[in-house]
């Protein structure tokens, strides 16, 4: 049984199973938090980031309001994002940003009862860090907790036929994490998770900028050179961008002219380990299911996917058709909110979290 994404769907509500309408999907990601609210869709897309005022331990801002402070805040607020390579970093500070965006997506909660949540957690976890996520989600009100593995949400987001025999293959490259998994009849067949993402490009870039022009910029910067010139195969497109950041010799503000080529080779590294997650999963896979994905296709979602010329660098290397999801960031969530509006259907792709 195939699943239309939730992009095509008339989202309207459709009680089944345990979950109710009003009951939440959520992509806890490294970089961003995404929220869906069973019958209405995708509320919620804010940095998964938060300002604290290490004087007191009170939390000032959160989401958009807090990644503005990266970078520019005074000495007693510390923006932080409390998930490091899809994990939680931070256990109170995560549990603090959950219930503001839990908050903010539900107005008016109900007065007896926090709302069901199915959440989305890396396949390679361990046991202990997935309690964590499930703890988290307790802690910011919710009632009953359902974990699904990311690649499975992305997956069925990206509109990938699960629940067949055939062999479906996906590639989500996030911001702490990138996850590979060929799926067959609602099961995860082989997967690698691999903790090297869009993060990883960013810090490649901040470094090699720092060793070939004396200069330090920071994440934000980074990442927007990333967008704007960045590539991981030669394509059509804008070949160079100025950007600003300060000298380290002189301690002054000093502007220089980057190229796409050297961006490109500044990426090559978290790159090709990526490709090698890809390679390894592919050795895993059976033949049977290798033989799918010759004719099918592998397809990639996150925010990575966005990089141009990935797929074509992927398809040149593993000699397999490479496609972009229709929603790449979104695939994730919409996934997620697909497994909350068919649960009786989509039971079997979830793990029941602990109950309180």
């Amino acid at each position: 049984m195939a699943f239309t994404p939730l992009a095509r769907l008339s989202l309207v509500t459709q009680r089944s199973g345990e979950i109710l309408g009003g009951d939440l999907a959520v992509d806890l990601g490294t970089a961003n938090t995404l929220v869906y609210v069973r019958g209405r869709g995708i509320l919620l897309n804010e940095p998964s980031v938060v300002a604290v005022d290490t004087t007191t331990n009170a939390v000032v801002a959160v989401g958009v309001e807090a990644k503005r402070m990266i970078g520019r805040t005074p000495g007693h607020i510390r923006a932080v994002r409390p998930l490091q390579a899809g994990v939680i970093a931070d256990y109170d500070i995560t549990a603090e940003m959950l219930r503001y965006f839990i908050r903010k997506v539900l107005r008016r909660p109900s007065m007896f009862t926090g709302p069901r949540v199915v959440i989305c957690v890396p396949s390679g976890i361990t046991n202990v860090e997935q309690r964590a996520v499930s703890e988290t989600a307790y802690a910011a009100g919710a009632r009953r907790v359902h974990i699904i593995s990311e690649p499975m949400a992305a997956a069925i987001g990206a509109g990938l036929p699960v629940n067949q025999p055939a062999g479906s293959m996906v590639i989500d490259i996030g911001g702490g994490t990138t996850e590979v998994a060929v799926i067959a009849l609602g099961g995860i067949v082989a997967s690698t998770s691999l903790r090297v993402a869009g993060n990883a490009l960013d810090e490649a870039i901040v470094e090699h900028i720092r060793a070939e022009f004396s200069l330090l910029i920071g994440e934000r910067t980074a990442e927007e050179l990333k967008i704007s010139v960045g590539s991981a195969f030669p394509v059509a497109g804008p070949a160079r961008a100025e950007i600003r950041g300060r000298d380290i010799a002189s301690g002054l503000p000093r502007n220089v002219t980057v190229a796409g080529d050297e961006l490109r080779r500044a990426m090559d590294v978290p790159i090709s380990r990526i490709i090698g997650a890809v390679r390894a999963t592919l050795d895993r896979c059976p033949p049977e299911l290798a033989g799918d994905l010759v004719s099918r296709g592998v397809v990639l979602t996150g925010g990575g996917a966005l990089l141009r010329g990935l797929a074509a660098r992927v398809q040149h290397e593993i000699g397999i058709p490479v496609l972009v999801a229709e929603r790449p960031l979104d695939s994730v969530v919409l996934g997620t909110g697909t497994v909350v509006e068919h649960f009786d259907a989509l039971q079997k792709v979830v793990i029941d979290g602990p109950r309180r």
